[in-house]
């Protein structure tokens, strides 16, 4: 040791907790200087725990933003399938909703100005449901019978979307009809034929009207389309003796997961009506989508494990590497509490670095996803279920900033956590065995 550092005061070789002239905050400082110069000496190792942090961080975000964009893909277009996000019926509808009762609503006109001024909603519309048949010179089949606005849900009606043999009905179709590719088939008709469409009325008769098939629609889902046929709003008022009204209003969000702050606005505002989102009306899409997010939650946490292993190796090298070190400071006066802090503070600081690289590239490539979007068209090609069906030809990563930094925050505190045992390691170190160690 030079003459220069034996004639150092103790308290300027290192600052200890004890030192007269540094408070708090300075021995802080000083501490977080001395763990930022340690993290940066083997640059090297620094390195491959940041590109292991990084790495893993890019992973979980994209496969965040992967499940989210599924689940608002496949969800949004389920619940546009079935009827949109929210629905409002009148009271009764929910003991009778398997038999699709014609019970009319009072003043829709009113219950739509007011949902319409709702932020989170992108479509309100009336409908008329009821139950029936439809037949053509091979049989007849039994169908749910939809009579929309077209005007109105054209632009995000997922039949629309996906007509593959004509065209979508217009406001002033009388006889026309929409029906599925499915049920197409079983009728052996084509865009253009005529088939009779027989449904029950608000007094319980069955009427019954030759239509023609404007149009074809093919979602890649057999039984939905084979159950469904639609039809404009007044020709189902006309044939269904329901002048001017509608049984039920359908509510289209912006997106899946807005349905709860919607619903307490509407039924504070309606308590007469039945106010029921697709959680409540299809339950079982809420089942499927729990299912997805408890999976998703389990590979996050095997991306965020891995991570955690590869910097809890890295700092037990650097624990390892740096026992003469130790021992030094050590015999300079350290306590054990300090050295401890000193390698946490070192494993925060590589967390917190790479979790913010990470994060920064992380976002950037969820928005150019979430732009050009991943093509799915070979899985749904190959009818790989309902599931792959909804999803439709191209899937876009979702960018939620509140998660983002989450799953940052979560990675920094990991690695930080990843240094407590080599740094419980260091405290340990008995300074003279530390000092002859080679």
């Amino acid at each position: 040791m030079s003459e220069s550092i034996k004639a150092m005061p103790r308290e300027r070789l290192y600052p200890t907790a004890s030192a007269p002239r540094l408070g708090t905050i300075s021995y802080q400082a000083t501490t977080l200087k001395m763990a930022w110069r340690n993290m940066w000496r083997n640059w090297r190792r620094t390195a491959i725990a940041l590109v292991a942090i990084v790495l893993g961080l890019i992973l979980l975000l994209f496969a965040d933003g992967l499940i989210q964009g599924s689940d608002q893909a496949i969800f949004g277009n389920a619940v546009r399938l079935y009827g949109g996000n929210i629905q409002v019926h009148a009271p009764g509808f929910g003991e009778k909703s398997r038999r699709l009762p014609l019970l009319a609503l009072e003043n829709p006109d009113a219950l739509l100005e007011t949902i319409r001024a709702q932020p989170q909603v992108k479509l309100a519309s009336k409908r008329i449901n009821t139950g029936g048949m439809i037949s053509s010179r091979e049989g007849a089949f039994a169908v749910a019978i939809t009579a929309v606005e077209p005007a109105v849900e054209a632009a995000t009606s997922l039949q629309a979307e996906n007509i593959v043999a004509g065209r979508f009905l217009l406001p002033e179709d009388g006889d026309a009809v929409v029906i599925g590719r499915a049920l197409a088939d079983l009728l052996n008709v084509a865009v253009g034929d005529r088939v009779i469409l027989l449904g029950r009325s608000v007094n319980e008769m069955m009427r019954q009207r030759t239509m023609t098939i404007v149009g074809i629609y093919g979602l890649g889902i057999p039984e939905a389309e084979k159950m469904s046929v639609l039809i404009t709003l007044p020709e189902a008022q006309t044939l269904y003796n329901l002048r001017d009204q509608a049984t039920e209003i359908t509510i289209v969000l912006q997106q899946v997961g807005q349905e709860d702050a919607v619903l307490q606005t509407l039924q504070t505002a309606f308590p007469g009506y039945e106010i029921d989102s697709w959680a409540t009306l299809r339950p079982e899409l809420r089942q499927t989508m729990d299912t997805k997010a408890a999976v998703s939650g389990f590979f996050g946490l095997i991306v965020v494990l891995i991570a955690a292993i590869g910097v809890l190796n890295l700092m037990l090298m650097a624990v390892f590497e740096r026992t003469r070190e130790m021992g030094v400071l050590s015999a300079l006066g350290m306590k054990g509490r300090q050295i401890m802090g000193l390698f946490l503070l070192e494993g925060a600081l590589i967390g917190v670095v790479g979790a913010v690289i990470g994060g920064a590239i992380g976002a950037a490539i969820l928005l150019v996803f979430g732009r050009v979007g991943i093509d799915f068209s070979y899985m749904s090609n190959a009818n790989m279920g309902e599931i792959t069906a909804l999803m439709g030809d191209r899937l876009y990563t979702s960018f939620s900033l509140p998660g983002i930094i989450s799953r940052g925050i979560t990675v920094a505190i990991i690695a930080a956590l990843a240094a407590l045992y080599p740094a419980w390691q260091a405290a340990r170190q008995e300074p003279a065995q530390a000092l002859h160690h080679v």
